[in-house]
């Protein structure tokens, strides 16, 4: 008995030779272009909590458990000015605004802390829980 094979093989042409070289020299072109695009990542840099005084004002940030609402990781920032919430906000490159300073975006959640620790200066402070109501506060990250 004999089994005949049949020939799967394609043909290599000049133009399929061309077009995969095209193609493997734009992505390796494109690739570090990409890369670039994404904001750097810096590990631990915004990861760990923070407990400090700057300025004579005292800072503290921890990470929490959002009980299902945030987006992106689980997890959002409960900051406090001398035992007052201060309120942020993750924005889409990943940089934090304060409800302070509002006009400028900072790296990590302790940076938008120190920066509205600046704006308010020594002497004002800001509102209590009791003056805005009790609910959910913090930043969903």
């Amino acid at each position: 008995m004999s089994v005949s094979r049949v020939s799967s093989r394609v043909p290599v042409t000049r133009r399929g030779v061309m077009h995969g070289l095209l193609v493997s020299a734009a992505a390796a072109v494109l690739a570090p272009v990409v890369a670039a695009s994404w904001p750097p990542h810096r590990p631990g840099s915004d990861d760990v909590s923070f407990d400090e005084v700057y300025h004579g004002r005292h800072i503290l940030g921890a990470r929490t458990g959002a009980g299902g609402r945030a987006a992106v990781g689980g997890s959002e920032w409960q900051v406090t000015v001398d035992g007052r919430p201060l309120h942020l906000m993750r924005r889409a490159d990943g940089s934090y605004l304060s409800m302070v300073d509002h006009y400028q975006s900072y790296p990590t959640a302790l940076a938008a802390a120190r920066a509205a620790v600046d704006e308010l200066g020594p002497s004002e402070q800001l509102r209590g829980v009791e003056a805005e109501g009790s609910g959910h506060h913090g930043v969903h990250a």
